[in-house]
Order: structure tokens, then C-alpha cells, then sequence
């Protein structure tokens, strides 16, 4: 039965999609225990003959997944051998039996810090005792890059945080920034496997790139860096081909490398990745529950890169031609979709915050705020609760929203122009506000197009 409510239905839609990729529910799904067995994603050891069992990793999900962990191995095993180390976001911190979480940043700061580094030498510290009767679990998720900085000694922080602003601010892809951090890492591109002498080495991960590119989620710990150091400059010189922005201590170590051919030691054959969440599965729930709900689906796929604003004109289209003209399906209808956007910049001297679910959702508002969003809600947001540097997930945009903002005199072109969407949407309620998740697998767009209250029938 349709409910009366479409805003909380679009609400309850999205929450599906991040309940479904839970990162404790996900790292439940791969383990199993028994009487002296442990099988982790299939690879089945015989805990007695374990010396030891390391857990390190880093990511937006690490402190769900490390929970997930504990619950599912033998706590006596546990404290008789484990140990375990993940880097997470400050606001993910709590206390575990056995693995600790580092903060490693800021909350809403998606960047390296000095707390960041000083993890990731303690993780390395920690992979690099163990020997071949030992088992690493390596527990990787989105923002793992951020939160697992060990520039190499050619460079400082402060030069790796300076180039990592600049390339996000330019408008970067994650696969084009992670190529450029990964060639500027100690623990990058591989480099955790090669650091240690572990017997096996197993990294579950929850995806947050497009097509779960096993090097560029979290930038490939465990994973040879199929890139190059020219690769890397080609990243560069295309969003700075004067220079400008990019230390001149990081352009020059690149080309030494480049022009010498460095080559880093191949990887232990001991090593096993496996994707256990992505955007698809998220997606894929939300879709079942659009139908659980009583609306017929339209299924746009995860996966979806493209312009914010682009993308989130294209919806609100979508969605006037299911309402006015039944095409391709009629109301009620649900339009899901998932992945990543960008957002380009304008550079304003002005005071300008959001994120790309929030310049999305308003985007939408903005094409269809002459038509007044009559029976649409559109939703946009990150399934890990944030949003850009915000504490915004992302915005929920409908009628109401319309009118709010026409009575309070806001105009959404023009927050649009300068980039400016949390403030818009913080004056009338719009934003979407959850808290860490500890899952992160991109963001989640969730459409729904109603039917008027005379019409609304059960179904």
C-alpha cells in the first residue's frame, strides 16, 4: 500500500540501500567460525596452528568492520593472539575488545593529517613483525586514502596535504587523485603487503570507486600499483599545466623517478583481496523496497560519475516526464541511482560550503522550482553520512522545500552559482543529517514521483 507520506517514503528508500551494506553486516557475511576452523571469504585456517592474527586497515567503515571482526572470531583466540590497528575519522572512535581505532582525522576533513601518519607508521610497525605462521587481515573501506598517509621521505605532509587539496579542489577524479598519492606513499600501491612476512594475507573491502578498482579503492595497500610515476605527472600537469599548486619538491621527485624507471618489488602471491559491499548492492536494496513500497522502479544502475549539477537537472527531467507524461513508466515510480559526481569549483572570495549530494539535490530544486515539484522528492546523499566537508549526508528537495525557500526569499540559482548548497538548504530544513554510517560504498540518489491524493489508490 502507497504510503501518504512520499517525502518519508524517499527517506526510508535511501536508508534500505545503507542498511544493506552495513559494514557489520557485510564482514559477518564472510566470516564463519567453528571448533578450531576460521574461514574468512573461503580461505579456511586451523587456528591452532596460528602463531598470530594481525587486523590493520583504514577507512570510513574500519570501526564497523573491526566490531563485525571481533564478533565473529573466538575471543579467546583473540586475546591470546590477536592484535589490531585501523585508522578511522575521529567521530568513528570507540572502544574494542582487541583492535584499536586511531583517529586519524577530523571528522569532515578528508584529508592527511599528522595523527594519520603516525597510524599508518604504527600499522606498518605492526605487519612488519609478523612471520609465515601468521595471518594479516587487512580491512579496507572508503576515505582509506585520506586516513592512511606515510609520505615517502622525499616529501613532507605538509607538501602531500598541499597537492591533495589542490587536485581535489580542481575537480579531480578519485582514481586520478589515488594515481598521484599512491606514487607519494610507503604504504600505498602495494606497499603495506610488501612490508610484512605474513604466511597469508587477507583484505576485505567495501568499495567506494566506480567500478571497484581493487588498486584505487583506498589507494591499493594490498594491491601492485598498476600506474607509473609518469602517469602521475601526466595527473599533474594536466590540472596544473603551469605548476601552479603543485610543490615544486613533488614534480621534481616524480620526474627523477620517472626518468630512472623505478620499479617497486612485485607482491607476495599470499595475498588475496576480496570486494565484499559496493555501490551496486545498495542500490539494488533500495530498489526492493521502492517495489516493497508500492512504486513501479526505475533502476539507473550504480556506478554513475558525471557533473553534480549535470546529473542532478537530468533527474528532476526524468522525473517531470514520469509525472506529466507516464514515460517510461507511470506514477507512482521511484528513481534509484547510484555513484560518484563532482563538483567544478568557482572561485567567489566568498564564503561557499556543501558537497556533491547537496549541489545535486539543489541543482534538481533549481530546474524545477517554476514547476514546484508537485508530487517529486528528490534525495541525494553519501552512504557514509558525509558530504563534502559538511556534517550533512546530503538534501532532500520537494514542494515544500519550494515554498519554504519562496517565503523566506531565497533563490536556489543563486546558491547554485557560487556552490553555496548547505547554506540554502540549512535555512529551510533541506539537509539530510545522519552521522557516520561506518559503511561507504559513494552516494545514493533515490526520486520519487508521486500520485495526487484523489488519485492515490491502494496497490
Amino acid at each position: 500500500m502507497l504510503s501518504n507520506n512520499v517525502r518519508n517514503d524517499a527517506r526510508a528508500i535511501w536508508q534500505a540501500g545503507v542498511d544493506a551494506v552495513s559494514s557489520e553486516r557485510l564482514v559477518r557475511n564472510v566470516i564463519t567460525r567453528g571448533a578450531d576452523r576460521l574461514s574468512i571469504c573461503g580461505h579456511d585456517f586451523d587456528t591452532k596452528h596460528i602463531n598470530r592474527i594481525a587486523v590493520v586497515g583504514a577507512g570510513k567503515a574500519g570501526a564497523g568492520m573491526a566490531a563485525a571482526f571481533e564478533e565473529c572470531v573466538d575471543e579467546k583466540m583473540l586475546e591470546e593472539k590477536g592484535a589490531g590497528w585501523i585508522n578511522v575519522p575521529a567521530d568513528c572512535v570507540r572502544q574494542l575488545e582487541t583492535i584499536h581505532l586511531h583517529s586519524a582525522r577530523p571528522a569532515g576533513v578528508n584529508e592527511p593529517t599528522g595523527e594519520g601518519v603516525a597510524g599508518s607508521m604504527k600499522i606498518l610497525e605492526l605487519v612488519s613483525t609478523l612471520g609465515p605462521n601468521d595471518v594479516c587481515v587487512v580491512l579496507l573501506s572508503g576515505g582509506g586514502s585520506a586516513l592512511l598517509p606515510a609520505p615517502i621521505p622525499e616529501i613532507s605532509l605538509e607538501e602531500k596535504q598541499a597537492v591533495t587539496r589542490f587536485l581535489m579542489h580542481a575537480g579531480a577524479t578519485i582514481n586520478e587523485l589515488n594515481c598521484v598519492r599512491k606514487r607519494l606513499s610507503r604504504i600505498k600501491g602495494g606497499n603495506l603487503a610488501r612490508a610484512t612476512k605474513a604466511g597469508t594475507i587477507v583484505c576485505l573491502i567495501i568499495s567506494d570507486v566506480i567500478g571497484d578498482p581493487l588498486d584505487v579503492i583506498a589507494s591499493g595497500p594490498t594491491i601492485a600499483d598498476p600506474a607509473t610515476d609518469a602517469d602521475a605527472i601526466a595527473v599533474l600537469e594536466n590540472y596544473a599545466p603551469d605548476g601552479n599548486g603543485v610543490p615544486a619538491s613533488i614534480m621534481n621527485y616524480l620526474h627523477d623517478a620517472a626518468k630512472n624507471l623505478r620499479a617497486a618489488d612485485p607482491l607476495p602471491d599470499n595475498v588475496f583481496n576480496h570486494v565484499i559491499g559496493n555501490n551496486a548492492v545498495a542500490v539494488q536494496a533500495a530498489a526492493a523496497k521502492a517495489d516493497e513500497l508500492g512504486y513501479t522502479v526505475v533502476n539507473l544502475g550504480a556506478d554513475h560519475a558525471g557533473i553534480a549539477r549535470e546529473i542532478g537537472a537530468d533527474l528532476a527531467e526524468r522525473c517531470q516526464k514520469i509525472r506529466d507524461h507516464g514515460e517510461p513508466v507511470s506514477p507512482p515510480a521511484c528513481i534509484i541511482s547510484g555513484g560518484e559526481p563532482v563538483v567544478h569549483l568557482v572561485k567567489t572570495g566568498r564564503p561557499q560550503i556543501g558537497g556533491r549530494n547537496q549541489e545535486l539535490a539543489l541543482s534538481g530544486l533549481a530546474r524545477l522550482w517554476d514547476d514546484g515539484m508537485r508530487d517529486i522528492v528528490l534525495l541525494s546523499a553519501g552512504t557514509d553520512g558525509e558530504d563534502g566537508p559538511t556534517d550533512a549526508a546530503g538534501a532532500i528537495a520537494d514542494s515544500a522545500t519550494i515554498k519554504l525557500a519562496e517565503s523566506s526569499g531565497l533563490s536556489p540559482h543563486e546558491f547554485l552559482a557560487v556552490n553555496n548548497s548547505y547554506a540554502f538548504f540549512d535555512q529551510i530544513g533541506g539537509l539530510l543529517k545522519t552521522g557516520p554510517t561506518h559503511t561507504n560504498v559513494m552516494d545514493l540518489r533515490v526520486a520519487v514521483i508521486g500520485i495526487p491524493d484523489q488519485q492515490r489508490v491502494q496497490k
